[in-house]
Parts: structure tokens; C-alpha cells; sequence
């Protein structure tokens, strides 16, 4: 008998069934705080073998949605361009190279 996972797999579907469903309406802070409890789940073994597997997929979305917001947060960020006078002249975009 095949797995939920196996089954949807199955199906054409490749995203696992994980619960990630609505991850991209979280803010930063909701899916980090989400991502700190899966981890402590995980970590203290709470979890059996599926549910772990289930958590760490979620997890992993999870990490994800955090590093886009960041990446996109870090696009944002302006820089102050001062003069010869060391005075503000402007802004340029955030350059992280």
C-alpha cells in the first residue's frame, strides 16, 4: 500500500502533502516562529517517523518563505550617499556584493 506521499506522487503531484499550504501569508515572524517550534519538535523527539518527516518538509518551506522575505527586505534597504562635505546627498539601492 502506498504512502499519502506516495500516492499524491503518484498523482503528477511532486509537493508533498506538509501542511505548507498558506506559508506564503505568514509574515517573517509567524514563519520563523513556526519554523523554531518544528525545530523543537524534532529535536526533543516528540515526533514519530512520519509526523517527523511531515515537519521537516513543512520546515524546510518554512526556511524558504523566511530567506525570501529577508532577500526581499535586503532589496529595500537604501543606502545614504554623503558628498565631499560629508553631508547626505541622497540614497542609492542596497548593494550586497
Amino acid at each position: 500500500m502506498l504512502s499519502p506521499l506516495d500516492q499524491r506522487r503518484a498523482r503528477g503531484h511532486n509537493r508533498p502533502m506538509t501542511g505548507v499550504d498558506g506559508i506564503e501569508a505568514l509574515s517573517f515572524e509567524d514563519a520563523l516562529k513556526r519554523l523554531e517550534q518544528i525545530v523543537h519538535k524534532l529535536e526533543t523527539g516528540e515526533a514519530g517517523l512520519e509526523e517527523s518527516l511531515t515537519l521537516y518538509a513543512t520546515g524546510d518551506a518554512l526556511r524558504a518563505h523566511c530567506e525570501a522575505k529577508l532577500a526581499a527586505a535586503q532589496a529595500r534597504i537604501e543606502q545614504i550617499q554623503l558628498g565631499a562635505g560629508g553631508q547626505p546627498q541622497g540614497t542609492k539601492p542596497f548593494d550586497a556584493g
